[in-house]
């Protein structure tokens, strides 16, 4: 049991980074924020916000599961 829930918690931070990752430099911006002297494009910051928490759940998970518990 505690071998699946490492491989899960490993695979969720990956895919969370994956998310973050893609969100922030690879996929097209949601927005563009025009102002008086420039024009900027505005990321996905729901997506990047849930890529970074679902990297931290699946971090402590494995870390977690992974940590030697006896009493």
């Amino acid at each position: 049991m505690r071998v699946l829930l490492v491989i899960t918690g490993i695979l969720l931070g990956a895919i969370g980074g994956v998310i973050a990752y893609r969100a922030a430099f690879v996929e097209p911006s949601v927005g563009v924020l025009i102002t008086g002297t420039e024009v900027r494009q505005v990321p996905n910051t729901m997506r990047i916000a849930s890529g970074i928490v679902l990297l931290i759940v699946g971090a402590v998970m494995a870390f977690l599961a992974a940590r030697n518990i006896r009493h």
